[in-house]
């Protein structure tokens, strides 16, 4: 019974992680001023809308509860977004981009603690998923075009 539990906390754990970022990204998306940028961020607040979704219905079919909220991650990542307001669209994408190293290396450290089909679903979904979001938004944090 501890290794189920010990997972749900893990899968939780991601929740508040993805959670985290839908909050950022919809803080981040009010100073998002170029025509690409918002299109990016807003592609990558719904791969993070579906990842907390995905979790969710992951968690409840373990038979736990899902998170409610982000967490400590969430209190950290509008400290950084609200530096970000003040310094406009550039800098949010960076603190956006943070978010994302952050997310990634969460689910690269944490996967191993993961058994079965719970391991099968953040390898094989979430991982993609985080990744293809994480490399968007260092694309992004190239284009020359961003103020």
């Amino acid at each position: 019974m501890a290794n189920a539990a010990a997972e749900l906390e893990t899968l939780n754990s991601f929740l508040r992680g993805e959670i985290s970022a839908v909050e950022t990204y919809r803080l981040a998306s009010k100073h998002i001023e170029t025509e690409v940028a918002r299109t990016e961020v807003e592609a990558c607040l719904h791969d993070h809308e579906k990842r907390v979704e995905a979790l969710k219905e992951r968690i409840a079919k373990l038979g736990g509860e899902p998170a409610k909220g982000s967490g400590p991650w969430g209190i950290f990542a509008k400290v950084v977004q609200a530096g970000a307001d003040l310094l406009g669209e550039k800098r949010a994408i960076d603190a956006l981009e943070e978010g994302e190293d952050h997310g990634l290396k969460d689910y690269n450290r944490d996967v191993d603690k993961l058994h079965g089909e719970a391991r099968t679903f953040v390898r094989q979904q979430l991982l993609p998923s985080q990744k293809q979001t994480h490399a968007r938004l260092s694309a992004l944090k190239k284009n020359p075009t961003l103020h």
